[in-house]
């Protein structure tokens, strides 16, 4: 049986604020799933819900992970066997790319393709690590998410609700670059379009913080404890 939410910890900082988000919206929404922050790679394999947060250098995170045993094994089992939904946050999120090009080049997971790259804002003014409040676009360029019509293109569920305009906290030096567009499924400006969520098949990744974004960020991590892909 699957053992509700885990929120991988792996020494990638402090998860007790996105903890305690993700308990109050598994309260409110979801039917009070468990929810737990885990170094434990076996309970992360029997997950029903997987999160995995990040901060710091791509490199590190992923060298972190490595370092849990078994952490990489279960999140494939998990991800990939058993198509539990993942949610990546932040470098959380870079790690689905195929590789991540800070301080050289590191492998990602490749679930998701493309690649990480130094953020190169058009404007010179504009301050790197992108740190601060930013308005969300959203993409419905993917494929068909079950609406009736069936023609495709429709928000995703996990951001059924929220609109063009609402505001999400970002702390981040480098930004993802899809090589699909179908899987960029949301944008902010920072000096031209920056990915803010991807997505494809079971998996969904924030570049920024939804436990720190009020109430937008808040009715993304209901509406991921509510998601059955």
């Amino acid at each position: 049986m699957a053992d509700g939410v885990a929120i991988v910890d792996y020494g990638a900082g402090n998860l007790r604020s996105a903890e305690k988000a993700f308990v109050r919206m598994a309260r409110q929404a979801a039917a009070d799933l468990p929810v737990s922050a885990t170094g434990d790679a076996d309970r992360v394999a029997r997950a029903s819900h997987i999160v995995l947060p990040g901060q710091g250098a791509f490199a590190d995170c992923r060298a972190g992970l490595h370092a849990v045993d078994g952490m990489i094994e279960a999140l494939s089992e998990a991800v990939l066997t058993r198509g539990m939904p993942f949610l990546g946050i932040c470098v959380g999120m870079q790690l689905l790319a195929d590789r991540g090009l800070e301080h050289g080049e590191t492998p990602g997971f490749g679930w998701v393709p493309g690649e990480v790259a130094a953020l190169e804002p058009d404007d010179p003014g504009l301050k790197i690590p992108h740190m601060g409040w930013n308005d969300l676009t959203f993409h419905d360029n993917g494929p068909d998410y079950g609406d009736d019509n069936g023609a495709g293109g429709a928000r995703h569920p996990v951001l059924a609700g929220l609109e063009d305009g609402d505001h999400a906290y970002f702390v981040h030096s480098f930004g993802y670059r899809c090589a699909d567009s179908a899987d960029l499924l949301a944008t902010c400006d920072y000096g031209g379009p920056v990915a803010a969520i991807v997505g494809r098949d079971n998996l969904i990744g924030a570049q920024f913080h939804p436990e720190k974004s009020q109430q937008a960020g808040l009715r993304l991590i209901a509406n991921f404890l509510a998601w059955r892909p």
